[in-house]
């Protein structure tokens, strides 16, 4: 589908995998070999999002510090790589992951036209604080909205419709961005305008929904808005 944006009045960003490079907690820990960072960095992920999206279906929902602790619990367990050391540096790290470099450019480009720029994202409000404190992008932010507000995780509705709530706009006039495929297809299918930011190259998703357009990094997205 094509993008057509000139209804855009904010653009809205998720954290994890879009802004954060969710995998630059196990790479900066060098006591591991590369296959095994690999290895726990997919898994850790991996179980990450099936616990948020099993608590929504249990209606039992935790904060995402605590899911992004028990998925790591999990995933060390799983690859034999557990100890109490490593687990405490690994979740110390994920509050402060490297942003993607394209990032500040990208945000404040948008900014330049005259967009709100938002998060939206599952993770708890100090998470969030800590990640945009250490990548210095909090001038480039209006808003930092997290699920927490609703209690619920993505891809529920419930979580789109909050930035709809607090940016007071319709559907049609935020503009919606995320790496995760099944996320970019859920907030389409809300009704944002969603452009996925397709990192890895992965196939289109077989869900409701169709982002209006599809990119690879967030240094291209400046270009689509003035197209």
């Amino acid at each position: 589908m094509t993008a057509n944006f000139s209804q855009l009045r904010a653009m809205v960003f998720d954290a994890y995998g879009t802004l954060f490079d969710v995998g630059s907690a196990v790479a900066a820990c060098d006591d591991m070999a590369p296959p095994q960072r690999t290895a726990l960095a997919a898994l850790w992920r991996d179980k990450q999002l099936q616990y948020t999206w099993l608590r929504g279906l249990q209606k039992r929902h935790a904060g995402f510090d605590q899911v992004t602790a028990e998925a790591l619990d999990y995933a060390l367990e799983a690859t034999g790589l557990a100890n109490p050391e490593r687990r405490q540096r690994l979740l110390a790290l994920y509050q402060t992951l490297t942003s993607y470099p394209e990032v500040p450019q990208a945000l404040a480009a948008l900014k330049a036209r005259g967009l709100a720029t938002a998060i939206l994202s599952n993770g708890t409000p100090d998470m969030l604080r800590a990640a945009v404190e250490h990548a210095g992008i909090g001038h480039l932010l209006d808003h930092v909205l997290s699920v927490e507000e609703v209690g619920v995780f993505k891809p529920a509705p419930e979580v789109y419709q909050l930035a709809v709530d607090r940016l007071g706009l319709r559907r049609e006039e935020i503009g919606f961005v995320s790496a995760n495929g099944w996320d970019a297809y859920a907030a389409s299918a809300f009704g944002f305008q969603v452009v996925w930011c397709n990192r890895a190259g992965q196939p289109v998703e077989r869900l409701p929904g169709v982002p209006r357009h599809v990119i690879h990094s967030l240094a291209e997205l400046p270009l689509l808005m003035a197209a």
